[in-house]
């Protein structure tokens, strides 16, 4: 029935006894490694006696040739080393004095292949040279160099050298023939399970599934697997719903859903680029809302926000999926237009976005307002070639327009040279001055008020029956 649908009938092997028999043959494998295991502990352990004995025995020829090396006696030194260093164990031994000369030297003779052998294995296996100094009345007189001879090792390891290759002939029999045997039930369920990972790992396909596994605990462990995978597809799909909405937050405003100043920044900057390298024209519309403020301090936030939240839609309407709008923040509004065929175009979506503004707005309180609109057009490559001389442009224009007369539009040309922060301040509220035909002049020499002849209240975007509005200042933005 496997790889299909497994029988529910089928019995599947447990796990224990599949383990069970193959330790059977993991037993002859176990001895050799043991016993491998143990002559290399044997080994380290006759080093270790070794080096110890070494250090012993310099220590002994340092007392022993202490009176021979204070009197300078060369002979006695020699006759010393030869009593000690006789054993099968040192290799080689040189007396100095505290001058640094020779005073004796015994060398074990190293004649044969066996003798390189050892000396291959001493240097393998031993320290270079145990050093001792040899001292009299806590003075240092001389020192003693001992270098050990690799003969007892040597002699173990030919003897261990042979029962190893041995066992791992057998070993190695014994393992290939194990390993053919538990590949098919038990490895290969793991490779597929491991091919499943490395899948959804590498290419993110949480589709893929574990096959059933003819052992009841690996067929287990794959339903488990596959229940995971299950999850993890629910979680990657719930990530990048997140995700989404993450990054839309991070790129639009949160009230309108408009693209932020930012998002529209880097739009603005990729469309000059495009335009350069295809010639196109690329216009901006810069949108700020007229007495939007004395809305707000009149209604209410909430109602300041509604407004806001309609004026987005009208002006998202009119685009037509052919510009980008944005809120800078307030109730000032962008437009992106690319790429422009001529600039009549964007003068024609300037007007569409005031004509609907004309329509009065309708509060959650049940009264209504009319906020207008005025506008600056600035134009690629005509008036500015950056993204930022392009918005300042359009927002010159704009206070042109402000200046000249709310709810218009002005082209960056018609703005051209005068500064939109140097305007007049129109008092119309009975309540706030006594004569609404005051105007203030800019702070410096000479300034103070001068009366404004035949002048008349600007349009004060309240609701209907409301009063007029309490101010209007025609050098703010958000009134």
């Amino acid at each position: 029935m496997w790889p299909g649908k497994p029988n529910k009938r089928q019995f599947r092997l447990p796990l224990r006894q599949i383990l069970y028999r193959g330790h059977l043959g993991m037993a002859l494998v176990a001895i050799f490694l043991a016993g491998l295991t143990v002559s290399l502990v044997c080994l380290l352990t006759l080093r270790a006696y070794t080096e110890h004995n070494l250090a012993l025995t310099a220590r002994s020829l340092t007392y022993t040739v202490e009176a021979a090396v204070v009197f300078n006696d060369d002979s006695a030194v020699l006759d010393a080393l030869e009593l000690i260093a006789s054993g099968d164990e040192v290799a080689r031994v040189t007396v100095y004095n505290d001058q640094g000369r020779s005073m004796a030297v015994w060398t074990r003779s190293t004649d044969g292949a066996r003798g390189r052998l050892e000396q291959l294995v001493a240097a393998w296996l031993l320290p270079p040279e145990n050093i001792e100094p040899v001292m009299h009345d806590g003075a240092k007189v001389g020192e003693v160099r001992l270098s050990g001879s690799g003969g007892p090792l040597t002699r173990f390891l030919l003897a261990g050298t042979a029962g190893m290759v041995a066992s791992l002939a057998l070993t190695a029999l014994v393992a290939f023939y194990l390993s053919r045997r538990m590949v098919s039930r038990i490895v290969g369920p793991l490779e597929r399970l491991a091919q499943v990972a490395h899948a959804v790992r590498r290419d993110r396909d949480f589709a893929q599934r574990v096959p059933p596994a003819p052992i009841a605990e690996l067929d287990e462990l794959g339903k488990d697997f596959n229940v995971l995978l299950d999850e993890l597809a629910s979680w990657q799909t719930h990530l990048k719903t997140e995700n989404e909405n993450l990054a839309h937050q991070a790129s639009h405003d949160s009230l309108t859903h408009l693209s932020n100043r930012a998002a529209f920044e880097q739009t603005l900057s990729i469309a000059l680029r495009n335009a350069a390298d295809e010639d196109w024209h690329v216009a901006v519309l810069f949108l700020d809302g007229d007495h939007f403020k004395a809305i707000n301090d009149q209604h209410g936030h909430a109602a300041g926000d509604v407004v806001l939240i309609e004026t987005a839609a009208r002006i998202r309407s009119q685009l037509r999926g052919k510009g980008v709008g944005a809120r800078f923040g307030g109730d000032e509004f962008a437009v992106l237009l690319a790429p422009l065929a001529d600039a009549q175009d964007a003068a024609r979506i300037a007007d569409d976005i005031l004509a609907s503004m004309v329509q009065p707005i309708h509060l959650p309180d049940g009264t209504s307002v009319v906020m207008s609109l005025t506008a600056g057009i600035a134009i690629y490559p005509e008036h500015a070639r950056s993204p930022d001389d392009l918005l300042k442009r359009a927002d010159q224009a704009m206070y042109h327009a402000k200046r000249r007369s709310r709810g218009t539009r002005s082209l960056a040309d018609q703005a051209e040279g005068k500064d939109p922060r140097q305007q007049e301040i129109v008092l119309v509220s009975d309540s706030l001055s006594p004569d609404p035909t005051v105007r203030a002049m800019p702070v410096g020499p000479g300034a103070g008020l001068e009366r404004m002849p035949d002048a008349k209240p600007a349009a004060t975007g309240y609701a209907d029956g409301d009063s007029p509005g309490k101010l209007v200042a025609g050098s703010d933005r958000g009134t």
